[in-house]
């Protein structure tokens, strides 16, 4: 049973009940006014799903009783923030999303995800990415941080060799969210460029003409979504796929954008694809930066990115290894001589000098 509230104000008051051993918090937000609280929630609660999946906690109210469950340190932010934005509600009839995420800006989670605090093991369950066709398990530690960053950040980079599963579990969280109306559409891109080969002219319209270079990304949408419901989303513009070069001008509101392939993009092209994102967007960028196929003389934007925006906060960094492969164990054991063989290379160079 919910405690008496304290009157802290005489308009608006709150009262949380904290649990520490059980990371539990018991919010009263007053004056109870179905109106602002149907303002707070959203449309089928999309306010609280938003906050749920930025500060990776649990929401669940009745009339104007809200309970929060997790980490301790994101319940006592996220108990704070229903306070703002209840508080908000007052100034206007209807709250958006991109009034929520600017509290959440401001919430202290950037802080909270470059400090490393709240960041508790979240169990397996949690972790499980559920899609109308396949539920995915992120295996061993590296994919379940990846998971959880996804979730937890706006910009994520996945950074590792073939196979670690990178963009099949980027692809899984961007349906994922889909369906759970956290982002209105999915957007696919890549940087058209040939693996060493010159393939010539390619025929059909765009869409065919980059088709097989987003090939990967459509074979996880058909797993995860079905061949005609993905054929139908990409006929209304709900999935959209496009080249790189062709993201210049615009801005991207309400999309889950994955950029994959981009240890061939140039630094001009990475800052300006980072640059695209609005509000209410998550964005991932995979890459491999051992197969990079960019002409000699120009530097991949990946590589120079990841030392660009080291310790930046509100983004995440995901590295990937060859014990990470899910792929056939030959995988693992190819990568590994690989790396060897850099290695080698390198220390030869070394001793040339």
């Amino acid at each position: 049973m919910l405690r008496r509230p304290r009157i802290l104000h005489p308009t608006f008051l709150t009262d949380i009940s904290t649990r520490a051993a059980a990371h539990i918090a018991d919010v009263n937000l007053e004056p109870n006014d179905s109106r602002r609280l149907a303002a707070l929630c959203g449309p089928l609660d999309q306010n609280l799903k938003q906050i749920e999946r930025r500060l990776g906690i649990g929401i669940r109210n009745r009339g104007n009783a809200f309970r929060l469950r997790g980490p301790a340190a994101r319940v006592e932010a996220g108990s704070a923030l229903l306070a703002q934005l209840y508080g908000e509600t007052s100034e206007r009839d209807a709250l958006d999303g991109d009034t929520v995420h600017l509290f959440l800006q401001e919430s202290g989670v950037e802080e909270l995800l470059a400090n490393g605090n709240g960041e508790a093991e979240r169990s397996d369950e949690n972790m499980v990415v559920c899609t109308r066709k396949k539920t995915i398990k992120p295996r061993g530690p590296n994919q379940k941080r990846y998971v959880a960053a996804i979730r937890a950040n706006d910009l994520n980079f996945g950074v590792g060799p073939a196979g670690t599963g990178k963009t099949y579990l980027a692809v899984a969280c961007a349906v994922e969210a889909l369906e759970n109306h956290a982002v209105n559409r999915i957007l696919l891109v890549r940087p058209a460029v040939e693996a060493g080969e010159k393939l010539g002219f390619l025929p059909g319209d765009l869409a065919q003409k980059i088709d097989p270079y987003l090939r990967p990304l459509y074979d996880a949408l058909y797993e995860m979504l079905g061949v005609d419901r993905v054929n139908k989303y990409i006929e209304r513009n709900i999935i959209e796929v496009a080249p790189l070069a062709f993201m210049r001008g615009r801005t991207l509101n309400g999309s889950f954008i994955i950029l994959d392939e981009s240890q061939n993009t140039t630094v001009e092209q990475m800052k300006m694809f980072l640059t695209r994102i609005g509000f209410g967007a998550t964005a991932v960028v995979t890459g491999d930066i051992t197969q990079i196929d960019l002409p000699g003389e120009h530097r991949s934007g990946l590589v120079h990115v990841l030392d660009v925006l080291k310790g930046v906060a509100g983004l995440s960094f995901t590295r990937f290894g060859a014990k990470d492969v899910v792929r056939h164990p030959l995988v693992r054991r190819i990568v590994e001589a690989y790396a060897r063989a850099d290695q080698a290379a390198d220390q030869a160079a070394d001793r040339s000098r």
